[in-house]
């Protein structure tokens, strides 16, 4: 058989343009997406338009890929954005922006690949979320909430298209040392918040940690060993040791030692 084809959403930096580059490098027919891919230069992948927003954007660029290869074999849903800030001060307009992109962005971009998968009968879907996801951590709550609930979604499509022979995982990785942080949406940090002083100081520790995490490599090279796996586990953790042992923790601790635990972390 021919070299797989693969379709990566959010490919033009960070995690995406990784796993794109690297699964490239490895003979895989990879198209990454931007939304102004014009705007960008020197890339080893075919770099195309699509906006998860957007769902004639998503219809078109997996038209294009039908057209051309005549088969979609994986899609890595990779394209979210970041938030911070207190629940009580961050706009709701914003958490629901980040739910657009993160959660309902990453199910259109789904449901528009599984006709030709299940066309095909054979397909891998991998929906990047992220550790957070398995918790609810402080002035990242919403993050954690959109990532968390992606998780749940994975889990239900998984069941639903297995007959087709399509599987369906997820991968959440921890800090990596990405662009992430400029990219997020961050509430001000306001001069009459309850919260001022404790948000300012999580700001800068969140931002430590992204400075401080993983070569995106290490996600690149989990996703390819997961496309090769004839019979893919349903949840993959990609990150250090302590952010991965957090969830095991979570599972076994009583939930207000847990929360302890986690605020003895954040200095709240």
């Amino acid at each position: 058989m021919s070299s797989k084809v693969v379709l990566i959403t959010g490919a033009s930096s960070g995690i995406g343009k990784s796993i794109a580059s690297y699964l490239s490098l490895k003979g895989f027919k990879v198209y990454g997406t931007s939304r102004n891919p014009k705007n960008l230069e020197n890339f080893s992948f075919e770099l195309i338009a699509l906006d998860v927003l957007d769902i004639s954007s998503i219809q078109n660029a997996i038209d294009l890929i039908v057209e051309k290869e005549g088969r979609l074999d994986v899609l890595v849903n990779n394209a979210g954005m970041g938030i911070t800030g207190p629940i009580e001060d961050t706009p709701t307009e914003e958490m629901r922006n980040v739910f657009n992109t993160n959660f309902f962005g990453a199910i259109d971009v789904m449901k528009s690949v599984l006709p030709q998968m299940r066309k095909q009968n054979s397909g891998l879907i991998i929906n990047v979320t992220s550790i957070a996801g398995y918790m609810g951590l402080p002035f990242r709550g919403v993050y954690s909430a959109s990532k968390g609930a992606l998780e749940i979604i994975t889990e239900a499509t998984s069941m639903e298209v297995k007959s087709f022979g399509i599987n369906v995982v997820n991968v959440a990785p921890g800090d990596f040392a990405t662009n992430i942080a400029s990219g997020r949406y961050h509430t001000p940090v306001f001069e009459n918040s309850a919260y001022k002083k404790k948000y300012k100081e999580n700001l800068e520790l969140m931002d430590s940690h992204v400075d401080s995490g993983l070569d995106p490599i290490v996600m690149a090279k989990s996703v390819f060993k997961i496309i090769n796996t004839k019979n893919p586990k349903l949840h993959y953790k990609v990150g250090d040791f302590m952010q991965k042992f957090s969830i095991v923790l979570k599972r076994i601790l009583p939930d207000r030692v847990y929360e302890k635990l986690l605020m003895n972390h954040y200095k709240l």
